[in-house]
């Protein structure tokens, strides 16, 4: 029985674009381990499931594809990111809890 699971997309380390985070993926989780292949050296797995993936514009349109296809999914919400806004005039501010230094 595939287990699949529905996640939102977090955002790439290397990138600053948060645009790609707003969609919602549904992923069938692999049931078998992924092997390197001793010639090439590529990745490979016996079930061809892991490939699945699809994606959604909300929680709720992912949700109602799992259960119109009788999917069984377990749901990962995703983390709010809690923003610190800062300015430039904050390095030279009195109220600092460290020195400033160069």
């Amino acid at each position: 029985m595939m287990i699949f699971r529905i996640y939102k997309h977090d955002k790439n380390t290397l990138n600053f674009s948060w645009s790609k985070n707003k969609s919602w993926i549904l992923e069938c989780c692999s049931e078998s381990r992924r092997i390197p292949e001793p010639l090439m050296g590529w990745v490979s797995a016996k079930d061809t499931n892991g490939q699945i993936c699809i994606t959604f514009d909300s929680k709720e349109e992912a949700i109602a594809f799992a259960n119109r296809n009788r999917l069984d999914f377990t749901l990962q919400d995703s983390r709010e990111r809690r923003l610190n806004p800062k300015s430039y005039a904050h390095n030279f501010a009195f109220n600092r809890r460290s020195q400033w230094t160069h």
